[in-house]
């Protein structure tokens, strides 16, 4: 069989380019050489295979002369001069790569004595020589390398088919292309490179189905059977509501976190990361969203799709995730740090729904057919004793009081699309952490011995509206602090905590003495409002000395106890209200809402327990321990006073 070898690209124009000056050297070309280099098409990326000569298109008249040279700047300042091997007929340019030259971001120029000219710049991904015999139908190939050399078994996978490389580290797919990317799965003990915050272990695919196309990917070995990953939930970036000088202040505590490990760190957002409502009028996008991370954070981010990250100009769940998946990552995939197998899925399902904002709460919520026949395929590579975290921006369930709703995920319509019992049984063969966000609050329930579900709470809070209202208050609707959660693995063990930003990680808790909370949330300082006296009315009607305290990570796991003068209060576990965040936003909110109903108000929710002392002078001490066993404390020495002053950010 013919060996195959990857093909001499050529480029459509995209648009006349003109010139630009360049670093160093004169900065236009001397007119009397009538160098004119426009409609030169430099493409935006190229991906060739080692010693293949380039093509440029061209377009018009160019006055380009064979005696002249290509020069490619990289980022790092370097010039490689490449000799021009013909120019055929007007249309094509044809030049040779430089010796030494490596993948990465190189401006473009044409030098003639001495002059360099600028015609634009492109990123270039220089492919290992590869020589192959295809079996029939392949439409997507390369190799898996790691230090030069390709690593055997290593999952390829184009969202439909998953395929091993062989012991040469190649692999081949009769793929079908339908989500335009092919990726790989990163296996234990190994990274991919990061372009800024990404990893780079997926690849868009450009040709017709039918087109064979071959795409490379690049291992790099780490120890990483220690690990720690920080988990970051809404963050709802669109610049507004000073919401990204409150990421920024937060984004510090993240950063500290992640400085303080010995071991390697990463980070898993859950959806949401921009609000699309924003997009076009804030100009903030997922282009603007990388550059406010890249700018504080060094940290490889492995990302969840939200409902807010869809395009509402586009039609459809396929259409609609077309800028994330350029931009971000595919909508599911999966891959191993250490010991630990993660799977990123989609459970937001636009599929049908048109454009426009009126259409933006009209998504079902499940898993599509598509994804959970991959799942299966995903899982069957995985061995059962391997633990497996599933992300996923929407939980399968949530609180309803201190029970649950087990409806949450019911938007299955198709044949072979999931809710929640399906998608539960689906994986029960292995034992499932499932992490979510879109709720902005915190929850943990254990379904099974083998399931269990952490709703990990928002890096937005009440979409930064608290610290936008109340300086430094920065709060979700159940009352818990914008933070993120704090997963540290070990082999196959591992933690889980949560830390507050602006608070260092033993801020576990918050107590109240609810005597004088009820004199400071007065239906009038929410200006009567019909909304806040709910939540006014809900303050007054606790019983004389209650002790409310808010333990937002809580789970069964954990133990809250009371005593008063050191005598055991009896503690109820119940769903209420958070005094902090009816004053730091739903006051301020509802006393500017005229008659509207104003969004984003205080949240009941379940982690929260009361206990009754005896008088409104005697001395509580709360005492938390977490499901890790580390107990955090409390004495209140009552009257204890409510100051907004006192729960600030740090």
């Amino acid at each position: 069989m013919k060996s195959f070898h990857l093909l001499v690209f050529s480029f459509l124009a995209l648009a006349g380019l003109s010139f630009a000056s360049c670093q160093g050297g004169k900065e236009t070309p001397d007119q009397d050489e009538k160098i004119i280099v426009t409609n030169v098409t430099v493409p935006s990326s190229l991906e060739i295979e080692e010693g293949t000569p380039v093509n440029f298109e061209l377009r018009g008249t160019t006055h380009i002369k064979e005696t002249d040279e290509i020069v490619l700047r990289s980022g790092s300042g370097i010039d490689y001069t490449c000799p021009i091997i013909s120019i055929k007929d007007g249309t094509r340019l044809t030049f040779q790569l430089a010796d030494g030259m490596t993948s990465g971001n190189y401006k473009v120029y044409v030098r003639r004595n001495g002059i360099n000219n600028y015609i634009g710049s492109f990123d270039l991904n220089i492919l290992a020589s590869l020589s192959i015999d295809p079996e029939p139908g392949t439409t997507v190939y390369g190799i898996v390398l790691c230090d030069g050399k390709g690593v055997p078994d290593v999952l390829v996978s184009d969202g439909d088919q998953i395929v091993r490389t062989n012991n040469k580290g190649i692999y081949q797919m009769q793929s079908q292309k339908k989500w335009k990317y092919v990726f790989v799965i990163i296996p234990g003990g190994y990274m991919v490179p990061c372009q800024g915050i990404l990893p780079k272990f997926h690849d868009a695919l450009a040709q017709a189905p039918n087109v064979p196309e071959r795409k490379d990917f690049e291992l790099v070995k780490v120890s990483n059977d220690k690990f720690n990953l920080f988990v970051c939930g809404d963050m709802h970036l669109a610049k507004r509501n000073e919401d990204l000088s409150q990421f920024n202040k937060l984004s510090v505590t993240l950063s500290n976190a992640i400085k303080a490990s010995s071991e390697p760190c990463y980070i898993m957002t859950l959806g949401d990361m921009t609000w699309d409502l924003y997009w076009y009028s804030n100009s903030y996008q997922f282009p603007q969203y990388l550059e406010t991370m890249n700018a504080v954070l060094s940290t490889p981010f492995f990302h969840t799709m939200g409902n807010h990250d869809n395009d509402m100009n586009s039609v459809g769940d396929y259409n609609k995730s077309f800028r994330y998946t350029r931009d971000i990552a595919p909508t599911y995939y999966s891959f191993n740090l250490g010991q630990i197998h993660f799977i990123v899925m989609d459970n937001i399902d636009y599929n049908n729904v048109g454009t426009g904002s009126d259409a933006r709460g009209d998504y079902k919520r499940n898993y599509t057919a598509e994804q959970m026949a991959w799942l299966a395929k995903d899982l069957s590579y995985v061995d059962k004793s391997t633990p497996v975290f599933i992300t996923s921006h929407a939980p399968v369930s949530s609180p309803n009081g201190t029970s649950w709703n087990n409806n949450y995920l019911n938007g299955a319509d198709t044949a072979g699309e999931a809710n929640m019992v399906t998608f539960i049984n689906a994986v029960s063969s292995h034992n499932v952490h499932f992490l979510s966000g879109h709720t902005h609050n915190i929850f943990n329930r254990k379904h099974s011995n083998v399931f269990s579900e952490h709703n990990q709470g928002a890096i937005c809070a009440s979409w930064w509206w608290s610290g936008h209202l109340t300086k430094d208050i920065h709060l979700s609707q159940d009352g818990a602090p914008g933070g993120f959660g704090v997963w540290k693995f070990d082999g196959k063990s591992f933690t889980q905590s949560f830390q507050a930003g602006g608070h260092d990680i033993d801020y576990q808790f918050r107590a109240y003495d609810i005597n004088k909370v009820k004199e400071y949330i007065t239906p009038e300082l929410g200006g009567s409002h019909k909304d806040f006296i709910k939540l006014s009315t809900a303050m007054q009607n606790y019983p004389a000395n209650t002790i409310l305290v808010n333990v937002w990570d809580y789970d069964p796991n954990w133990t809250v106890s009371m005593t008063e003068d050191g005598k055991e209060l009896s503690v109820k576990h119940v769903a209420a209200y958070d005094p902090l965040h009816i004053v730091a936003l739903s006051a301020p909110r509802c006393k500017s809402a005229g008659s509207g109903t104003p969004s984003f108000l205080t949240t009941s929710w379940p982690h929260f327990f009361t206990a009754t002392a005896s008088s409104p002078n005697s001395t509580v001490v709360v005492s938390v321990t977490d499901r890790n066993g580390k107990t955090y404390t409390e004495t209140m020495n009552r009257p204890k006073a409510f100051n907004i002053a006192d729960y600030k950010n740090k």
